[in-house]
């Protein structure tokens, strides 16, 4: 059975959809494989980094990507999930081919004020909701 195909997206592909991806092709490797990309790619999260290395998932050599660049050059997906806000989703462009959509809202990391150790600690609940949101993705979609 072939994999189902899915592509995380926000903003500047620097956080939210960086731990989405990783996540989905641990948690879901059997039955999904996935991308990830932004908007505005920016500069990868220091912060997600160091967070998705405590639980062992090592992104730093993970690279930003234009989601208009993976529609350029004609990748498919089955599913579209925006991680971001809803403003943002809907400036997504709208892949060809039966693709689902879905929306998760989580919090932007980048956003965040205060200490290092605040900020830390904020990016980390961020992760933890990415994480069970994508496994309860998998329990659900993985048919």
């Amino acid at each position: 059975m072939a994999k189902k195909r899915v592509l995380f997206v926000c903003i500047h592909n620097s956080a939210r959809s960086q731990m989405a991806e990783a996540f989905l092709n641990r948690i879901g490797k059997e039955f999904f494989e996935a991308e990830s990309a932004g908007l505005e790619p920016g500069k990868l999260n220091p912060f997600v980094v160091e967070v998705m290395a405590e639980i062992g998932y090592d992104l730093s050599k993970n690279k930003t990507k234009s989601v208009f660049d993976l529609y350029k050059a004609g990748k498919t997906y089955d599913y579209v999930i925006t991680v971001c806000d809803p403003e943002a989703a809907e400036r997504c462009p709208i892949f060809p081919g039966k693709v689902e959509r879905l929306h998760w809202g989580f919090r932007d990391p980048s956003s965040f004020q205060g200490t290092d150790e605040e900020k830390r600690a904020f990016t980390r609940q961020v992760r933890d909701e990415i994480q069970k949101a994508v496994e309860e993705f998998v329990k659900t979609y993985k048919g």
